[in-house]
């Protein structure tokens, strides 16, 4: 329905000199669509207070709504390309009413929850970067075209913004910051199994891919075979719209992106912060800002600020490390984790990451580490696995399982659901098999408790021994005796031939 669409967007921006990469194109598509969608939904909201005998009380003033600038038209209903801006006088009305217009929202906003204080953190950090209003004017055009009418509609602009996103996560080593796979997700939350009412956390969004996949799961009343599909009340869809869902992110292109994409899978007001989750001291965190359920993919080997480490009791300069301390705290008694973080958690013997290990394996119930194959995560270059932990316990027993999709992952090759199938159906009684074991916390480390480095590292036991190699010899011996072969059969067809 709109995949040509889309792909004459990209096509346009392609072509303007203020765009040069995936992450532009996404930037760029994201402001657009978010006022195309936010039209749409005053429409809608408008026609709804109509029904009920009431006036509606619209957002965006009259001069600046999508049908006044973007897509003007006449007493048909058509196109008005006479009153439509372009060129120059497009661009100096973006730059310097619009924008400024949309970014005054956050000011006059009653608080953070609301729809208007959302319009302003995202006009108040993405910009217009196309220079063309020729451009400019052929993209609204283009988006114009897109509708957020129906389930359908949403459904299928949700599927290809996340293309988009996808194709950033595939663009360089940037770009790998907002996209985690997919089928990793979805292994992630089937192992969790959230429920309506739940609170569901992630304090490192990115695009949000955790949060809406999350929110797929639920609408559809549990994945099949998993909790049963089961209609949900008008109650329970209310919950998964206003309390259901939180996050926060840092960057500046990434909360847009996450607003978008959660926005487009249905969530009209996305609780999503913008802030940087590790300025927050742990010892600020009450119960009240607590969840049942955090899914996250933190980012890893970057290196936070001194006084950043200040708000944590386990000082290290490790991103990843500190999300960690701060997804423990956050989560309630007795709620569940999946968490994403290099497999050299598992191992390292700096005093950080043994400290680390130690108040996992003691406080909480760590019974799950799902080893990922190299390249799950393209551009990442590194290895990583997922930590599926409870709180409040302390771990008797590590059940492990080695996913091996039995090929080379890639960008043409990626993880699909059906490499994770296995995992999912094992993890329910934590079963051996060649790919998983389980390890005895009590017989994890023999040193005394001053010098013990609760090491965790992946060693299957189970793994079948890889065949010796073949003397040289041998080899070449067999290599002649399939040239012999090969005469032989060239000689015969030759015979026929002839």
């Amino acid at each position: 329905m709109f995949e040509k669409t889309f792909k004459s967007i990209d096509d346009v921006l392609w072509k303007d000199a203020g765009c040069s990469s995936e992450l532009d194109y996404t930037e760029q598509t994201s402001w657009m669509l978010f006022l195309k969608y936010l039209d749409d939904l005053e429409e809608e909201r408008k026609l709804g207070a109509e029904v009920e005998g009431k006036d509606y009380q619209y957002i965006i003033d009259p001069q600046h709504r999508w049908n006044s600038w973007a897509a003007p038209k006449d007493a048909n209903g058509n196109f008005d390309h006479n009153n439509a801006l372009t060129g120059d006088d497009l661009i100096d009305y973006v730059d310097g009413e619009l924008f400024p217009y949309l970014k005054g929202f956050k000011q006059r906003a009653e608080n953070p929850d609301t729809l208007e204080y959302k319009i302003g953190e995202i006009f108040g950090e993405i910009k217009n970067k196309l220079q063309s209003g020729y451009s400019l004017r052929d993209a609204l055009e283009k988006v114009d075209e897109l509708k957020f009418q129906t389930q359908a509609q949403k459904h299928e602009l949700s599927h290809l913004y996340e293309t988009k996103i996808k194709n950033m996560g595939n663009a360089g080593r940037n770009g790998g910051e907002y996209y985690t796979p997919r089928p990793l997700i979805r292994a992630m939350i089937d192992v969790v199994q959230p429920k309506i009412g739940e609170t569901i956390y992630d304090g490192a969004a990115g695009s949000a891919g955790f949060l809406c996949e999350a929110y797929d799961y639920l609408r559809q009343g549990g994945r099949l075979g998993i909790e049963g599909k089961k209609q949900l009340s008008t109650r329970d869809l209310k919950t998964l719209q206003e309390r259901t869902f939180y996050a926060k992110e840092k960057k500046s292109l990434a909360y847009v992106i996450a607003i978008m994409n959660m926005i487009l899978h249905g969530i009209e007001t996305p609780n999503v912060i913008h802030a940087n989750t590790l300025a927050e001291n742990l010892q600020d965190i009450q119960p009240s800002n607590q969840h049942d359920i955090i899914l996250a993919n933190p980012p890893f080997g970057g290196k936070e600020r001194k006084e950043v480490q200040q708000n944590f009791p386990i000082k290290t300069g490790e991103t990843a490390f500190l999300f960690l301390q701060h997804f423990m705290k956050a989560l309630k008694p007795g709620g569940r984790a999946a968490v994403v973080i290099k497999n050299t958690f598992l191992s390292n013997t700096d005093n950080a990451a043994i400290a680390l290990r130690k108040e996992l394996l003691q406080n909480h119930n760590l019974h799950t580490v799902l080893d990922c194959p190299a390249k799950t995560f393209l551009g990442a270059g590194v290895k990583t696995v997922v930590l599926f932990f409870t709180k409040g316990e302390p771990t008797q027993k590590v059940w492990y399982y080695q996913l091996d999709p039995g090929r080379s992952l890639g960008k043409t090759n990626p993880l699909n659901d059906n490499d994770l199938q296995e995992f999912v159906a094992l993890q329910k009684t934590f079963s051996d098999s060649d790919k998983s074991w389980s390890l005895n916390v009590a017989e994890l480390d023999t040193s005394p408790k001053e010098t013990a480095t609760f090491d965790l590292s992946v060693k299957n036991p189970n793994a079948k021994e890889e065949a010796d190699l073949r003397e040289p010899k041998d080899i070449i011996a067999e290599i002649m005796a399939l040239d012999k072969e090969s005469e032989a059969i060239l000689a015969k067809i030759q015979r026929v031939v002839g």
